[in-house]
């Protein structure tokens, strides 16, 4: 019985699109080039933050977030960002009893934006710099499962990648969801461990409501 659905952020609820585009503005690339560098390097299974790399080597993330900060352009997103099944979807597992929460890597800013985003529509947010564990570390998705009132075997993650979504989350003993959409989701999708791992896959989280109910009463 799946009791809990928690989502993953970026390109499940979040479109990152103007996150990447400016990181390209930012390191003087043309967009394009930055995308096609991004799809490449995840197309190889390498880390996304290898793409930095191929354009400056030596590249800190963490320490150019905070350059970009100071100079007035931080990372940031906002309600255009949001995929616009989200609210429906969250709308419609609510109605159904499903609690339900948002987990992912994320900074302590990215995190309060989610808040003011979601609070009124989801049990709990919580971020990867909250717990200081990130994803696919097996330290996350404990963590997961201690905040959320219910067993592991009951919840539902959903994300766009295999790697660091489905695959650590199945481990956990948790059922998956894996949506087709963002780079990873796109490039992932026809794998054969994106075939065979999750519970369901959708092309859009509306297709959840539907998926999860059947589930339920096929268990009942």
């Amino acid at each position: 019985m799946i009791r809990a659905v928690i989502f993953d952020v970026g390109e499940c609820l979040v479109d990152e699109s103007t996150e990447y585009g400016t990181w390209a503005d930012w390191l003087g690339v043309p967009r394009h080039t930055f995308h096609a560098m991004f799809g490449a390097v995840i197309a190889q299974a390498r880390d996304y933050r290898e793409t930095f790399q191929e354009f400056r080597p030596g590249f800190d993330l963490y320490a150019e977030r905070e350059r970009r900060a100071q100079a007035g352009q931080p990372e940031t997103f906002s309600e255009a960002d949001v995929y616009p099944d989200v609210r429906d979807t969250f709308a419609a597992l609510r109605a159904d009893g499903l609690w339900l929460g948002i987990a992912g890597n994320q900074t302590v800013r990215a995190g309060r934006i989610l808040r003011e985003l979601f609070s009124s529509e989801v049990d709990l947010i919580g971020t990867s710099d909250d717990w200081g564990a990130s994803k696919p570390a097996p330290e996350f998705f404990h963590r997961v499962a201690q905040v959320v009132p219910f067993q592991a075997e009951e919840m539902l993650y959903v994300g766009d990648r295999v790697d660091n979504d489905i695959r650590p989350a199945h481990r956990a003993g948790m059922h998956t969801a894996l949506v087709r959409r963002g780079p990873w989701g796109t490039i992932q999708w026809r794998t054969e461990e994106a075939q065979k791992l999750p519970t369901f896959r959708v092309e859009s989280l509306l297709e959840l409501s539907g998926l999860v109910a059947r589930f339920n009463d096929s268990v009942r």
